[in-house]
């Protein structure tokens, strides 16, 4: 069973995929993370078009079973709410029509489940996953490995490890 992790942005979307090890219970797998990113220089409609088609071609290629999303109530700069609420519809609408159910967590949930601590900065989420994934180095850049963080977080939780 494979989970998309997606982080998401108008910039930068990190995507992320998970799955558990057959026979492992307690043993989680990174399939592979990146991210799909746009430039200012591109007119709105086409920055939102190339999350969309690229992310079809990420769910497309991996087949996962559901889509784990981060669920964010609060900005710190007013300025990104609606760029980012915009790449969230876009990533709800892929979803939608591969009809893949969609889940989310707040980051204080992905900190909580991945480090344990809900004060974890950056850096900490990225050395967790990179432990509970068995990574050789630390997963780059930041929007991909709170995608794996998301995406984890819901195996984790779902499977009660």
């Amino acid at each position: 069973m494979i989970i998309l992790g997606i982080d998401p942005g108008l910039a930068t979307t990190g995507f992320g995929l998970v799955s558990p090890i057959a026979g492992k219970a307690s043993k989680l797998k990174c399939i592979a993370y990146g991210t799909i990113d746009t430039t200012p220089e591109m007119a709105l409609p086409h920055r939102l078009n190339k999350i969309h088609l690229d992310l079809n071609r990420v769910i497309t290629q991996y087949r996962p079973k559901a889509l784990v999303m981060e669920n964010v109530f609060f900005f710190k700069n007013a300025k990104t709410i609606v760029p980012v609420s915009q790449a969230q519809g876009v990533i709800l609408l892929a979803a939608a029509k591969k009809r893949l159910p969609v889940y989310r967590y707040t980051p204080i949930e992905v900190k909580m489940t991945v480090t344990g601590f809900v004060k974890s900065d950056k850096k900490d989420v990225q050395r967790e996953i990179q432990k509970i994934l068995r990574l050789e180095e630390a997963p780059k850049p930041d929007d991909a490995a709170d995608a794996l963080s998301i995406a984890a977080t819901y195996l984790i939780r779902s499977m009660n490890l």
